[in-house]
């Protein structure tokens, strides 16, 4: 179980590394909400299902999906802008 909880860590590693390695927003927020499925598999491996089901909603879900809203709030108004 131990060799599974070190798989896991080092998949979280690697998500987080790739939120911050990527120079593109958009790519930057699928990174994080596919870091988000990388912990809630943590927290399932760490037998706390109640805390992955939290993170499923929140880390892979709502807060990925308010970045996607703010940036495309941010290019429509650098659009209107810019006519």
């Amino acid at each position: 179980m131990s060799w599974l909880i070190g798989l896991v860590l080092l998949l979280v590693a690697v998500g987080g590394l790739m939120v911050v390695i990527t120079r593109d927003p958009r790519k930057q927020v699928y990174a994080l909400g596919i870091n988000g499925l990388i912990l809630t598999l943590f927290f399932f491996v760490l037998q706390a299902p109640d805390v992955a089901i939290s993170e499923v909603g929140v880390g892979a879900a709502i807060v990925p999906l308010l970045f996607l809203v703010a940036l495309t709030a941010i290019n429509n108004d650098r659009e209107r802008r810019g006519k």
